[in-house]
């Protein structure tokens, strides 16, 4: 499929090194001259790979399936078109837990690179995207029968010297309207969940699914982390960052900004549920491990025909 309004590469001159790609068994992997890298797995565009300063970013289960047989415990899986178990009576009702996007082979679309100022006047930060696509005829019979709209999906991968950015663009290419979910089910990579706190959602209304979907109001500024989590904050502000920090230092570890995805998810198995999972592992993983998940779920996007949506977060590292 093609990609709309595709980028062209902006030289930034001869004498500057530029970003490097490979492809291997169905894995494409982007480099920068800086040393930072980001790696994609053809089977749910999953992001499994996310390197600053030589340290990885995003958490990766031991037991994670790399071969196409499960979705991939780990990285950034991508939700769409619907958000945990369907709903009964509805257009997605056939489809798995989290829909198909995770669990579809995509097609890799290409790179584009492009340079901004750096610190340095005579130097440039060079950034490198890269573009993925799925559309209705690419799915699995099975899944083609249980969702039958037409559509395509561009999913864009931006490294960039101290950031990752993930977007997705949805287009309604048939003549039916269709309704969607959608969330970036990020895996970050910490070194002691009891070291971690999440700022930004205080004052937020959330739905606890541990407590069987109730309704609650944070009132916490910096939630820590001490049981099986899983939360669902809603309405909060794109633009306002959700931060990840260290109690003992007070430093940022992780910023995450979005665009035109309002809710955010907050998930940790914690000690039973941990065990519980054939494919996550090994079992203390959870300690080293936090779900900030930027998504659009607490309701149903609704796309007409021939219209696009587009939403997407910003990660920052500071480890």
């Amino acid at each position: 499929m093609d990609r709309s309004n595709k980028p062209s590469a902006i030289g930034v001159g001869a004498s500057l090194p530029q970003p490097s790609l490979s492809i291997k068994d169905n894995v494409i992997e982007a480099s920068l001259p800086t040393g930072q890298s980001v790696q994609v797995h053809l089977y749910g565009a999953t992001v499994t790979s996310w390197k600053t300063n030589g340290k990885e970013q995003l958490f990766v289960s031991e037991k994670a399936h790399l071969d196409g047989s499960k979705p991939i415990r780990g990285g950034i899986p991508l939700v769409f078109p619907v958000f945990g178990p369907p709903p009964q009576n509805h257009a997605t009702s056939s489809l798995p837990q989290h829909g198909f996007a995770r669990n579809s082979n995509w097609e890799f679309l290409g790179k584009s690179t492009s340079d901004a100022p750096g610190k340095d006047s005579d130097k440039a930060d060079l950034t490198v995207k890269l573009d993925f696509g799925l559309s209705h005829s690419m799915l699995t019979e099975e899944f083609r029968e249980a969702w039958p709209y037409e559509f395509g999906l561009v999913y864009s991968v931006t490294l960039t010297k101290d950031t990752l950015e993930t977007s997705l663009q949805v287009r309604n290419e048939g003549k039916q309207n269709f309704e969607f979910q959608v969330l970036m089910h990020t895996y970050l990579s910490i070194e002691d969940i009891s070291d971690v706190r999440v700022k930004g959602l205080d004052t937020k209304t959330y739905l606890d699914k541990t407590l069987q979907g109730s309704s609650h109001v944070e009132t916490s500024a910096a939630l820590a982390i001490t049981q099986e989590t899983d939360r669902v904050y809603q309405n909060l502000d794109p633009a306002v960052p959700i931060d990840v920090t260290s109690a003992k230092s007070d430093q940022s570890l992780f910023s995450i900004t979005r665009e035109a995805l309002t809710d955010v998810v907050v998930w940790n198995p914690w000690i039973e549920k941990a065990k519980g999972m054939a494919d996550f592992g090994p079992d203390e993983a959870y300690k080293n491990m936090i779900c900030v998940e930027a998504g659009s779920v607490a309701s149903w996007q609704t796309l007409e025909a021939g219209e696009a949506w587009e939403g997407g977060q910003s990660i920052k590292s500071r480890l």
